[in-house]
């Protein structure tokens, strides 16, 4: 045992076991409240999915109810209840749904209603190119969310700030909207078969308008007025010259026509107005007199 100056004053030696110091005890981090940010976490989700569910449901209610004049006009068109309903089971897509029954109720063949339709629902395909990379679903799930995709879960899924809220966006929508419109476009056929003639209500001319009132809010800005007018006016004068419903393909066909035509893209500005303004600051300083 060695004594001295360098000796520990409480009679501890080198050769003694270290004194027992336990680091900080870490049980009450382990069995206490989650991490603070994960609690911020979850709250804000909560509050994210109470607001998706909610303009979700909004959505739905309104369709829903937007439903049952489609499955009065349905019936006014010449369709049963059993083809109303089959068409909303299976096609559920607003649009193509009243282009198909505008064209039948004008005494168009059918196939002429079917083709308008299709071009109609093609830009579903544009959406589903969107959406496959936010929803990453294969197989029978793919099949299944592929029947949801339409205009409203598309607007309810993109533009979320996350891929969560986006995926509860689009299931959210699509499934309230698809059993809504389902059920409205039933309270509608029902509601006309239990009359004796619907047409006496002036239904049949209510297709083509209830078409018109969905196609108005997607003309935005003199070129797309432009178009439509150029269209309109190809259908009229095709009237007399085509079979019924070939005037609406014809018409789509303009607008077909004026997608592939290339737009001319005007030349960036912004480097030229920087390029401005760094001549306008150089001419704004002083010169310093060399003497």
């Amino acid at each position: 045992m060695t004594t001295g100056p360098g000796a520990a004053d409480d009679g501890s030696t080198p050769d003694d076991p270290a004194p027992d110091h336990p680091g900080p005890d870490r049980s009450a981090e382990r069995s206490g409240p989650g991490n603070p940010n994960q609690g911020t976490a979850d709250l804000d989700w909560r509050l994210t999915r109470t607001q998706v569910l909610r303009d979700s449901m909004g959505v739905a209610i309104a369709t829903g109810a937007y439903a049952i004049s489609f499955g009065a006009i349905a019936l006014a068109g010449g369709l049963n209840v059993w083809q109303t309903m089959a068409l909303s089971l299976l096609m559920f897509t607003g649009a193509s749904q009243f282009g198909l029954i505008a064209v039948i109720a004008g005494g168009g063949a059918p196939l002429a209603g079917a083709a308008t339709a299709i071009m109609l629902g093609a830009r579903n395909a544009l959406y589903g190119l969107r959406l496959a990379e936010i929803l990453r679903v294969g197989g029978l799930r793919r099949l299944g969310a592929a029947q949801l995709v339409i205009d409203e879960s598309t607007a309810m899924s993109i533009g979320r700030d996350t891929d969560r809220a986006a995926r509860l966006g689009f299931y959210a929508t699509g499934l309230g909207v698809f059993t809504l419109w389902n059920i409205g476009t039933l309270v509608g056929a029902v509601g006309a078969s239990w009359l004796s003639d619907p047409r006496a209500l002036g239904l049949d001319a209510a297709a083509p308008a209830a078409f018109l009132a969905l196609l108005a809010p997607r003309l935005r800005g003199r070129e797309l007025w432009a178009l439509a007018l150029v269209a309109a006016v190809v259908a009229v004068l095709a009237v007399p010259l085509v079979p019924v419903g070939v005037p609406v393909l014809l018409a789509g066909l303009v607008g077909v026509i004026a997608g592939l035509i290339p737009r001319k893209t005007a030349p960036p500005r912004h480097r030229q107005s920087n390029d401005t303004d760094q001549i306008n600051k150089s001419d704004d300083q002083p010169t310093r007199d060399p003497s």
